[in-house]
């Protein structure tokens, strides 16, 4: 960017301030030379996609100061809303500088195919995007079951690299990094990669009967059909760390043009 002062990253994250994979996201960040500040949930706000949701108290939105483990040096908040709230109000006024990108993640497990439309991760990053800031979304392929100690040196380890492309492009450029839960030693080379048609796995819903009321029962149920070879599932189960840009919503004209056409 045309400025001589360094630029403002705001980390944050779906799964909450208290997840290890965002201090070493801000840790890494903060070492590739950008000044850096810390926002993310106060509680796990995984799935809620780029809801601007918050909890209100007295007309307000609490915010808790913290101070994260390695990160002394590094402003941090607690906030009691969902990620993209987070970045919405990092635009209205609440950061003074506002920041120039987004960093989300480090999330725990893939955000792959189109079901990327449901991660909070995501969500924030695109939330970046209609702010006109660079966004980044970092997440570790840990599996549904999360391991007691992931490899977040895998995805750090490609994130300078990753950020350098996306402050290459034009301001509101969104990209999307997964990256296998191996040591960075065993990653393969990075691969540009598709979205699969929706994702790894479906979540399938059973209403079940009950007294005094029913429920809904969610399991997830592996993806049968076979991804295609450049889509991101497939790249990552081949242990390649995979690179995808998103776009957030935009209009595609032509609507009416084709509905008259249709009609001859």
């Amino acid at each position: 960017m045309a400025s001589s002062r360094r630029l403002r990253a705001l980390i944050t994250n779906d799964d909450g301030i208290d997840s290890p994979g965002l201090w070493a996201l801000a840790a890494v960040v903060r070492d590739a030379g950008l000044e850096v500040v810390v926002a993310a949930p106060h509680v796990d706000s995984s799935g809620v996609a780029a809801s601007v949701l918050s909890v209100r108290d007295d007309g307000g939105v609490r915010v808790h100061p913290r101070t994260l483990p390695g990160l002394d040096d590094v402003t941090a908040h607690a906030v009691e809303g969902h990620p993209a709230y987070i970045v919405y109000a990092a635009g209205r006024g609440w950061l003074d500088p506002a920041p120039d990108v987004v960093v989300s993640g480090i999330n725990l497990g893939a955000n792959v195919g189109r079901a990327v439309l449901h991660s909070g991760t995501v969500g924030a990053a695109l939330t970046a995007s209609l702010q006109g800031w660079y966004g980044l979304a970092v997440s570790l392929d840990t599996g549904w079951v999360a391991p007691e100690a992931p490899h977040w040196e895998a995805a750090t380890a490609l994130v300078p690299e990753v950020l350098d492309l996306l402050l290459a492009r034009d301001p509101g450029t969104v990209l999307s990094l997964n990256v296998p839960d191996v040591a960075p030693g065993s990653l393969r080379e990075l691969r540009e990669a598709e979205l699969a048609r929706f994702g790894n796995a479906q979540v399938v819903v059973e209403h079940r009967e009950g007294d005094p009321h029913s429920m809904l029962l969610s399991s997830l149920r592996t993806v049968a059909e076979e991804p295609a070879a450049d889509s991101d599932i497939a790249l990552l189960a081949a242990g390649h760390p995979t690179l995808t840009e998103l776009r957030t919503v935009t209009a595609v004209p032509g609507v009416l043009g084709v509905a008259a056409s249709g009609r001859h």
